[in-house]
């Protein structure tokens, strides 16, 4: 009877033991302190045009961080940028939304928005040069880690991205987010970054002749390219303003969380092959 008095009173103690071990441990967990993100003002000057850019990063210490430079959609630079670079920061990244259109310049239409695109897709060199500028810039950041860094970019700024990376811009890696695939062709010579497309099936801007020539041409180089596609995804499928933004103008686009979930998830996977 005491044996079994005494092994009852042992297995008590080791089950209050154990929850007030885990009782500290959540206690721990929740006294941690949270890590603090910046967003600042970045203004990077090409000739003449002030791209006023911004910064995100984690103001936790003084360790170099990969850096992701994002290219917005034809809207220009906006709080979905803005969202994207906190959302890079929270995972550990330097994150630069380039205005690339400069002073900060919008479009609140289609129309307004494809005025400011259209001279970047006839003559792509305004891109790089753009794109140079904000990479050098990017670089003099104190906690900018200057062999780890890639470019995202959103519909016209993945088009942008795609473009860049084909023309050598010296990055490690470039995703694209639905955007056009038509662009130049790539370069044995200049293309070095590895590229990620996350493509909606279901997109009217970017026909299937469209994907099947950009494929034929970067396998033609033997570039280094991943090509993700998401089923029912149209074009901006990532933006959560897109179905309100497709009803209003009467465009197809429309929000695909999914798509939205598994492409940030694509890319995250992506960064962790190219930052080794």
């Amino acid at each position: 009877m005491k044996s079994h008095l005494t092994l009852a009173i042992i297995g008590i103690s080791l089950l209050i033991g154990c929850n007030q071990k885990a009782s500290n441990q959540e206690d721990q967990k929740s006294e941690a302190p949270k890590v603090s993100l910046k967003e600042e003002d970045l203004v990077i000057s090409v000739d003449t045009v002030q791209m006023k850019s911004i910064v995100a990063y984690q103001d936790d210490s003084s360790a170099k961080k990969p850096v992701v430079l994002i290219i917005p959609e034809w809207w220009g630079m906006n709080d979905y940028v803005k969202s994207r670079a906190k959302q890079l920061a929270e995972l550990g990244y330097i994150a630069v939304g380039v205005d690339i259109y400069g002073n900060r310049k919008q479009g609140n239409t289609p129309d307004e928005a494809k005025a400011l695109a259209m001279p970047f897709y006839k003559n792509p060199q305004m891109a790089k040069v753009r794109m140079d500028a904000a990479l050098s810039k990017a670089k003099t950041l104190a906690q900018a880690d200057t062999n780890r860094i890639a470019v995202i970019g959103y519909c016209f700024g993945g088009s942008m991205a795609l473009n860049c990376a084909k023309m050598g811009l010296p990055v490690n890696g470039v995703v694209s987010f639905h955007g056009g695939l038509a662009g130049v062709p790539p370069s044995k010579d200049k293309t070095k970054a590895q590229v990620l497309v996350c493509h909606g099936l279901a997109d009217k801007f970017v026909p299937e002749k469209e994907v099947a020539s950009f494929k034929k041409q970067m396998d033609s180089v033997k570039v280094a390219y991943t090509f993700k596609e998401y089923a029912d995804a149209t074009h901006a499928f990532t933006n959560p303003n897109s179905t309100e933004n497709g009803k209003k103008f009467n465009i197809p686009i429309a929000y695909n969380a999914k798509a939205d979930t598994a492409s940030w998830n694509d890319m995250k996977q992506f960064f962790g092959q190219i930052f080794k």
